[in-house]
């Protein structure tokens, strides 16, 4: 439960970073493409860890939070495809890739410790 709420706090936190990061690319650098696919991965990331809060069961949690993992980890590609272009700085891309892979080490801690306990009341 304590760890379900601090990657809610997390994903909440990056999605906010994410949104800000899409308003500096589109208004500072108008780059377009790249900055909606960014923030379309990087804010599903909360939306489906909010999502599994409410999952209709055990394999449907899971499923929601797999999600949010194979989210986070497109966010990573695209984030690193900013960096590698140069249109964000190292130490900006930096910061987002290392939150972006503490939430996906939360994510996949939380889906090993939901399948263990399924799979152990089975």
């Amino acid at each position: 439960m304590i760890s379900e709420k601090i990657t809610n706090k997390k994903s909440y936190a990056f999605a906010l970073r994410i949104i800000k990061l899409y308003q500096l690319l589109s208004k500072e650098k108008q780059e377009y493409v790249l900055s909606k696919q960014v923030l379309r991965s990087g804010t599903s990331i909360g939306a489906l860890v909010r999502e599994a809060e409410c999952a209709e069961s055990k394999p449907d949690f899971i499923h929601k939070l797999a999600i949010a993992n194979k989210e986070a980890n497109e966010t990573h590609y695209w984030v690193m495809l900013l960096r590698d272009s140069e249109l964000i700085d190292l130490k900006l891309a930096n910061s987002f890739l290392t939150d972006c892979e503490e939430i996906q080490k939360l994510l996949n801690s939380s889906i090993k410790t939901a399948k263990l306990n399924h799979k152990n009341k089975i």
